[in-house]
């Protein structure tokens, strides 16, 4: 089964300035708005950059992303290599919405079969120049 790292989460005081930095520190384009942030990508990796919400969230990355082939055998391997489910299900085919899992060292991660807005599956590799 192919997974492939797509999408970070980030917790930021200000969305709209961290938004800036990547535009123009990286070149990364804003592809959408989240309830508390904004969605940016590189074309390959969509990060979104949350403001933070409670005393208890610190400023840093928050969660990673894994885009899956598919949703019920993923789950399956992860829960069988020792992450707990904690929540969250696509709510329809066209769903960005990802199921939320603690790894055995409590880092929080998402999977997905649907991926994210600004992120791509498959990346075509680079040519070689020789």
């Amino acid at each position: 089964m192919a997974t492939k790292l797509r999408h970070l989460a980030i917790i930021v005081p200000d969305p709209e300035a961290a938004a800036k930095f990547f535009e123009q520190a990286f070149g990364f384009e804003r592809v959408g708005n989240a309830r508390r942030g904004i969605y940016v990508s590189d074309g390959t990796i969509n990060v979104a950059l949350l403001k933070v919400e409670t005393p208890e969230e610190k400023i840093g990355i928050y969660h990673f992303g894994m885009w899956v082939d598919n949703l019920e055998e993923a789950e399956k391997q992860v829960t069988d290599a020792g992450a707990t489910y904690l929540a969250g299900r696509p709510t329809s085919p066209d769903s960005f919405y990802e199921c939320k899992f603690r790894d055995p060292l409590g880092i929080v991660f998402d999977l997905t079969h649907t991926g994210w807005l600004g992120a791509v599956k498959d990346v075509e590799p680079a040519k070689s120049s020789t």
